[in-house]
């Protein structure tokens, strides 16, 4: 029989510690700047200065992941005020209904999308990545628990390889440098492209025999090569959302991805995916990206269909930056794209100002308060650049732009 996920106390602590402050930082605009783990006397008032709206919105953020409503527990929540009494009531309703939990797409848009997933169908897939990675001795994790990947990658799979909660560490207030000293042989490193872009730019070597998982948007091929060279061991490339769960991996840049064994392709929609659930029911899914078949099990990646980006591993859509930028009075028009390799990883924005708008100092000043006010974190661009018309090439069709002048 499965051990709870939720049990010892530690693994629920780090799952609720994420979802509240994630759920904080989108309510706020802002990171939460107290560091976890949470103690058990944190309040959430005095401490993390959660108001009451602010309490309404934590608690049915918790209730909906969790499903305490299954439980009946949820409105016990409002009257908590201490971090612990929050663990308590969670641990509560999760005694009584631990089947089904409910994880949010990483939109930008405003209003991440629920996506409902049995524990069972969860199971079934930690299952199959346990024998990918069996003999892992520890699981350390730069991604936060409450998002699907972390919670399959970082709660689900390290009680499916039988390591203990002293096993997981947590690599999100670490450096790749302290990464190359504290590695061991047999660990298993779970990121996102970011930070192994970041591993592979800093980190001259590692400890042999250590593992990587990437996965929240495509790696590319030379931070793949990079964390490699570095002396990874392998890094495996996990294709998926949170709609899906995982779906394929891959282990090399140059190949396509390998369906995990329950899915397959729908043999009258190339782009349709079926997903044999672990009670026999066939489940059609629509992929969000182009898939291009190369065999019965196989597939090479194609563009995304809904023009969403990466940033950080959130989907960030360039056209509502766009769209948030023209409200700015002194805007006339505007355009937003992804940094080219070579420039970063966030967005940049290309701004046509209005005829009465202010200097470039004072222009740049006003919109950086805008998207501040107006954006998530993901979504602010990082660079502006300003001219009279959009860039456009000779036919006149739009084109990108350096950053640089």
């Amino acid at each position: 029989m499965n051990p709870a996920w939720w049990q010892p106390r530690g693994t629920l602590r780090r799952f609720v510690g994420d979802l509240v402050a994630d759920e904080l930082g989108r309510l706020r605009r802002r990171a939460v700047p107290r560091p976890q783990p949470w103690g058990d006397r944190l309040r959430l008032d005095a401490d993390l200065g959660v108001d009451s709206l602010e309490r309404l919105s934590l608690a049915a953020a918790l209730a909906e992941v969790l499903h305490l409503h299954e439980s009946g527990i949820e409105d016990h929540l409002l009257a908590r005020r201490t971090f612990g009494e929050w663990l308590d009531v969670a641990q509560a309703g999760l005694a009584r209904f631990d089947q089904r939990l409910t994880f949010r797409t990483s939109g930008s848009s405003g209003a991440p999308k629920p996506c409902q997933h049995t524990l069972a169908g969860l199971r079934q897939e930690t299952r199959h990545l346990a024998t990918l990675f069996s003999g892992r001795r520890r699981v350390l994790g730069a991604v936060p628990s409450h998002h699907i990947y972390g919670f399959l990658f970082c709660v689900l799979l390290p009680k499916e390889l039988g390591l203990e909660e002293n096993c997981f560490v947590d690599l999100r207030a670490s450096t790749p440098a302290w990464l190359a000293r504290h590695a061991q042989p047999g660990d298993l490193v779970i990121g996102h492209p970011d930070f192994w872009a970041a591993l592979a730019h800093t980190v001259p070597a590692l400890p042999p025999r250590v593992e990587g998982v990437t996965s929240t948007a495509p790696c590319p091929p030379d931070v793949a090569q990079g964390v490699v060279r570095a002396g990874l061991q392998r890094l495996v490339q996990v294709y998926g959302s949170s709609e899906t769960g995982g779906i394929a991996q891959r282990t090399r840049p140059d190949e396509p991805y390998l369906l995990f064994p329950h899915w397959r392709f729908d043999p009258t929609d190339a782009g349709r995916l079926l997903r044999e659930l672990p009670d026999g029911v066939v489940q059609p899914f629509q992929a969000q990206d182009q898939l291009h078949p190369r065999g019965e099990r196989h597939f090479e990646l194609g563009a995304r269909l809904d023009a969403a980006v990466q940033v950080g591993g959130i989907n960030v859509f360039p056209g509502r930056v766009r769209e948030v930028l023209c409200r700015h009075p002194a805007v006339q028009d505007a355009a937003v794209r992804p940094m080219r390799p070579e420039e970063g990883i966030r967005l940049k924005a290309f701004v046509v100002p209005t005829a009465d708008a202010p200097e470039e100092p004072e222009l740049l000043a006003a919109l950086d308060d805008w998207v501040t006010r107006e954006l998530t974190p993901a979504e602010r661009p990082k660079s502006f650049r300003f001219g009279p018309q959009l860039p456009t090439g000779p036919t006149g069709k739009p084109v990108d732009w350096a950053i640089w002048l």
